[in-house]
């Protein structure tokens, strides 16, 4: 009797947001800040690697717990923790391909398993792996952890298709753009929800590391030349305006559905 007692004085609102258009082109911006973001604090800026991982695990350990210790969905706190991750999940990615000298191939057979490891503990204990019921402080940890790991596989994945395998960032944007639509499509034919969420969720990550590259890099490397500054900004801002716009909309229920 107690144990469900304080279950209930646990439970808060849903805590993530409805998956939308939006919702999508949010994400998928953000992973291109990440990208940018974190090369611009380090190359540009002059940070160096170490300062700016320092920097940015600091600022999302303090996001993370604001999001946490919040009882409901907020969108300017849910979508700096979310860009926050994006930069950490590339610099965790980076770290061990450029300073451990770990393949790309193994990396990403590694937050592979990671991921799968992390859903598989959240479905023992839960018996749910839906977003739809992010309403309690272990259901919140497992969705974090989930996130954290798709960043950091979608990184490992997008460079080794755009680097390893020599897509390059054209074709890397088509190939991933494609496969998130025949993901949607499955969805729309039947594939079940849960499943097709967490693939696309995936698949964005490449697609915007991918975007994200042919914007900033040099014509000669095969991208358009805008640099990681324009690019960084003007994502920012497009996220910052949407995040706005979602901030001034009212939430489509009080209570988190049924997983």
């Amino acid at each position: 009797m107690q144990a469900a007692r304080n279950a209930t004085l646990t439970r808060t609102l849903n805590k993530v947001p409805e998956v939308t258009l939006i919702f999508w082109v949010i994400k998928i911006l953000s992973t291109t800040v990440g990208e940018t973001g974190a090369d611009y604090l380090a190359v540009n800026v002059g940070l160096g690697t170490l300062a700016t991982d320092a920097i940015t695990g600091a600022l999302l350990i303090a996001a993370f717990l604001m999001q946490v210790r919040a009882r409901r969905y907020v969108p300017w706190l849910y979508w700096l923790t979310v860009v926050l991750v994006s930069v950490v999940g590339t610099q965790i990615t980076d770290a061990l391909t450029d300073a451990a000298g770990v393949s790309l191939y193994a990396s990403t057979a590694a937050f592979s398993t990671l991921l799968a490891a992390v859903f598989a503990f959240w479905y023992h204990f839960e018996s749910m792996l839906s977003i739809r019921s992010i309403d309690t402080r272990r259901r919140e940890l497992f969705y974090w952890a989930a996130i954290l790991c798709t960043f950091a596989l979608g990184t490992a994945a997008g460079d080794l298709a755009t680097e390893a395998l020599g897509w390059g960032f054209t074709l890397g944007v088509i190939i991933f753009g494609a496969l998130i639509a025949v993901t949607a499509f499955a969805a729309y034919c039947g594939m079940n929800r849960v499943l097709a969420f967490w693939i696309a969720y995936v698949l964005t990550r490449p697609l915007g590391a991918s975007l994200g590259d042919l914007l900033s890099q040099s014509p000669k490397y095969g991208g358009v030349g805008l640099g990681t500054i324009y690019t960084s900004v003007i994502f920012l801002v497009v996220i910052v305006a949407l995040v706005a716009y979602l901030s001034t909309q009212r939430p489509s229920s009080t209570e988190s559905s049924t997983a």
